[in-house]
Formats: C-alpha cells, sequence, structure tokens
C-alpha cells in the first residue's frame, strides 16, 4: 500500500514553521499523522512530542511514522493539553492544525504551560482551514486574544490556495 501523501494545507504550514534539524517541536492534536510526517522529515537530532486526546488519532500517527517512532524522533502519547507534561524542557516551535481549544473558550492554563515551555524567540503556530471564510474572523480574534493574554506576541500569515489561515505567537 503506498503511503499517504502530505496534504497541501499541512505542508504550506509546516514549511512556514521553518523546522531545523534540532528543533524540540510540539505537535497538539496529531489526527492522522500528516503533520508529523512533515516535521520529522526536517529533523536530525531535534525530537517531535505529538499528543493526541484521541486513541485512534495517536495509533494513526504512530503506523504512519512508525520509521521516525524508531528512529527516536518522534514520541505519541495519547493527553490533552491541560494535563501535558512536556518531557523536554524547552521547545522551540508548537504546531497545531484546526485544534478548536484555542478559540472556542478561554484557555489559560494550556496558554501558560506554552508560554512557560517555549523559549524565548520561539513560536506557537495554529492553523485553521479557512474553507469558510465567515467563522476566520471570530477564530482570529478569539484566538489571538488567549495568547496575547497568555504573554504572546501575535500575528496572522493567510494563504489563499489552500485556504489557510495562521497565528503565529511568538515568545
Amino acid at each position: 500500500m503506498p503511503s499517504p501523501t502530505i496534504p497541501p494545507r499541512i505542508k504550506w504550514a509546516v514549511d512556514l514553521m521553518d523546522v531545523q534539524p534540532n528543533d524540540q517541536v510540539l505537535e497538539i492534536g496529531c489526527g492522522p499523522g500528516a503533520g508529523a510526517e512533515a516535521i520529522c522529515s526536517k529533523l536530525e537530532t531535534g525530537k517531535l512530542f505529538a499528543i493526541d486526546r484521541s486513541e485512534s488519532g495517536v495509533d494513526r500517527t504512530k503506523r504512519r511514522n512508525q520509521k521516525y517512532v524508531d528512529a527516536g524522533r518522534l514520541v505519541v502519547r495519547q493527553i490533552d493539553l491541560a494535563t501535558l507534561r512536556v518531557p523536554v524542557k524547552r521547545l522551540t516551535k508548537v504546531f497545531a492544525f484546526n485544534v478548536n481549544l484555542f478559540w472556542v473558550r478561554a484557555c489559560d492554563d494550556e496558554i501558560a504551560l506554552l508560554h512557560e515551555r517555549v523559549v524565548p524567540g520561539g513560536a506557537v503556530y495554529l492553523f485553521y482551514e479557512a474553507a469558510q471564510p465567515e467563522l476566520v474572523p471570530n477564530i482570529v480574534k478569539k484566538a489571538s486574544e488567549n495568547l496575547l493574554r497568555g504573554g504572546f506576541r501575535v500575528s496572522v500569515v493567510e494563504q489563499k490556495a489552500p485556504p489557510v489561515i495562521g497565528l503565529i505567537a511568538r515568545r
């Protein structure tokens, strides 16, 4: 069976993050594992810690990326961000794609955990499909407010094709 391709929206987002070979990355909501594959392909001495609340998301990510798990570049766990204890002291990047947590409610504890773990100069990258343009302003407003309240500086990027909105929160 051929390996699944990385969707253009995920490829664009990971390329924008400019993952470096030694980065320490956290992926929130690893789902089918496409983001993990794109990130791990750029790592050499760095590591990706991928989390998902669902057992199926964790299983799919592990199956798709077994070579990176075996190489020690990828650790995948079933856990939510609120109860996470990151195994690396400092993260250079955090990646999330279509994770609603950051805009559907106040998430001060989760943002505080990220602010504590992301190194100065590091960043949290939140991406959302913008296929429904009418939702974008609310997503950007709510997620930005949460990140700003948590001590991050926020900028917004947009890609038309595929339609993706990104929030880059720097420490």
